[in-house]
């Protein structure tokens, strides 16, 4: 297991771009925590490593998803925070899980169902003001 302790959003963004280096070009990162952990800025760091500006990352929380394409690939941003797990299925996301360009689901606790090959984190906020904790749970 991998943990990382992050002290400001520039930490976590770093996180991020050091994810996005290690993911598969159509690589799942599965976000999971809860709210003001960090997850979109985490996200911010990923987006920069695909040549993505990280200042159009904005949480899908009332969108769902949000797509991005950079220089260097494809990002589809999913948040699950507004949906129940017997609504996921409506939304087409399990296709969307196998088209290319890297994948990365908030609220991923939400899925009604495994994603093989996933990298998973689970962030929380620190003792300390600022602080996040962020670690990886599993590559199922």
């Amino acid at each position: 297991m991998t943990r990382w302790v992050s002290h400001s959003e520039t930490e976590t963004e770093a996180v991020g771009r050091e994810l996005g280096q290690r993911l598969e070009p159509d690589g799942v990162l599965l976000l999971s925590g809860e709210l003001g952990a960090g997850k979109t800025v985490l996200v911010r760091g990923l987006a920069a490593t695909l040549g993505i500006d990280p200042a159009e990352i904005q949480s899908p929380t009332f969108t769902l998803m949000r797509s991005h394409q950079g220089t260097g690939g494809s990002l589809l941003h999913v948040d699950l925070y507004r949906l129940e797990p017997e609504e996921i299925p409506e939304i087409g996301l399990e296709e969307a899980l196998y088209g290319s360009g890297v994948k990365v689901i908030e609220w991923a606790e939400r899925l009604p169902y495994q994603v093989p090959g996933a990298l998973q984190l689970t962030l929380r906020r620190g003792g300390e003001e600022g602080e996040r904790e962020i670690e990886q749970l599993s590559t199922d």
